[in-house]
């Protein structure tokens, strides 16, 4: 286990991040082979009902992500404070919660599915498909939810490795069932659902496998399974809304692919290629971000207040930068990379796409700020105020739906994302100064106590 609360802060924070970047990639590629190998074996139809279920995904997959993230936090901050017994229960109490959600989460979403995609005016020859794709996702939520609990109680103490592995092991599971499944078994949308629940499963094994052989600290048993109400209240005070928060800006999504699918096929393939690619680009400012969750936490349960003001500053200068490299590539490189999803007679797409990497890339600089400052207060115990945070980008991702996509088309709803930001990192850079001004506070209260102790 690795504690993230001596050595210099930015190299610690590469040294985190990096692993993270490279397992956020791999996660990527669970959707991405779905949608390469849809795309080019089943065609562009196929491709579009894959992807006129991603905001629903984000919508009930997204909460329990955020949920168990929330969770982790509270672990990391008994990690960083070396409460043995706290990160036992800790991790037992996540268990708890993330079961009782699991359940919720797969009942209702598999009840409510089709009318959800018929409100979402999903073409009616994207419909089938769609339901077919998405439906075998969220029976399968127990696995996603197993697989992101364990893998964010490994970071919690400080591991962001090794669930890279076990991210790579999943992705070649998926890759190669992708293959089996759509071509020699001709199972057509479902082999993608299929491939995908079973590669989360395998990780989740490996997670499990790694935490009984290696992880001391995380070896409970029954009696750290007792209902203790105060700690189930500390735990959900963290998780639920970090859920909520991305189940709102999930809501966002949901009312954009809507404006979206009324707009044709193929404005709903640009979107979808597009938003793939996007992702792939942002994955390292996202990576940044969740670092300093776990950063900000552990050092927040050592009392090492200077440590997260310093991290805070390198880790802004860092993922600032690499926003704006990202922000040309995607502009200028944008294009090859579509060309890996629709066959280069599909022009309406490939200029469609370019429209959206224009828009969202010269504005990645504002998303890389909002990340830290996000999981910053987050992992400073604020989980309200990102919250809040997410309800303003819920308001302009729907202003950007109902209002500029009428107006301006696909172009308008282009500017969902970029709006959505600057609004929710508005909201946040107040909560922000205000949290960066008590910690040093209680950094300069704490360097006098140390000097005249010394002096004493």
């Amino acid at each position: 286990m690795k504690e993230l609360t001596h050595g210099n802060p930015a190299k610690l924070i590469i040294l985190f991040a990096l692993p993270l970047f490279v397992g956020n990639v791999f996660q990527q590629f669970y959707s991405m082979v779905d949608m390469v190998v849809v795309g080019q074996t089943l065609g562009k139809d196929a491709l579009a009902a894959v992807g006129a279920t991603s905001s629903v995904s984000f919508l009930i997959i997204g909460f329990a992500q955020g949920l168990t993230a929330g969770l982790s936090i509270i672990t990391a901050q008994r990690f960083g404070a070396q409460d043995i017994q706290g990160v036992r229960k800790s991790f037992a109490s996540s268990i708890l919660i993330s079961l009782g959600v699991t359940i919720v989460l797969t009942v209702l979403s598999l009840i409510f599915l089709r009318p959800l995609l018929l409100l979402m005016q999903t073409p009616p020859e994207l419909l089938d498909q769609a339901q077919k794709f998405i439906s075998i996702i969220l029976a399968g939520i127990f696995a996603s939810m197993s697989f992101n609990l364990l893998s964010n109680m490994v970071r919690a103490l400080g591991d962001s490795r090794t669930p890279l592995f076990f991210l790579a092991f999943a992705v070649v599971i998926n890759v190669v069932l992708d293959l089996v499944f759509i071509i020699y078994f001709h199972m057509g949308v479902a082999g993608a659902g299929f491939a995908t629940v079973i590669a989360q499963v395998a990780a989740s094994l490996m997670c499990v496998w790694f935490i009984r052989k290696k992880i001391p600290l995380l070896q409970i048993g029954r009696k750290h399974f007792s209902l203790d109400k105060a700690d189930l209240r500390v735990h959900l005070n963290a998780a639920l809304p970090m859920g909520f928060q991305s189940s709102i800006i999930a809501i966002g999504a949901v009312i954009l692919q809507s404006a979206l699918n009324t707009l044709g096929t193929d404005v709903v393939a640009a979107q979808t290629t597009a938003s793939r690619i996007d992702q792939f680009a942002i994955l390292p400012m996202m990576s940044f971000g969740i670092t300093m969750a776990t950063f900000t936490a552990q050092n927040l349960g050592a009392k090492e207040y200077g440590r997260i003001l310093q991290g805070v500053k390198q880790c802004l200068l860092m993922s600032g930068a690499f926003s704006i490299f990202a922000g040309l590539l995607v502009i200028t490189c944008g294009r090859f990379f579509v060309a890996l999803f629709v066959n280069s007679t599909e022009t309406r797409v490939f200029e469609l796409a370019q429209i959206y990497f224009t828009i969202n890339g010269s504005l990645y600089w504002v998303l890389a700020i909002l990340f830290i400052l996000r999981y910053t207060l987050q992992g400073l115990g604020q989980a309200k105020i990102p919250t809040i945070a997410g309800i303003m980008e819920l308001v302009m991702r729907s202003f950007a739906a109902i209002i500029l996509t009428h107006a301006f088309g696909f172009a308008g709803a282009a500017f969902a994302s970029p709006l959505a930001w600057m609004g929710s990192t508005a909201v946040l850079l107040t909560s922000y100064f205000k949290a960066m001004r008590h910690l040093k506070k209680l950094d300069q209260e704490q360097q006098l106590h140390l000097q005249i102790k010394s002096e004493g």
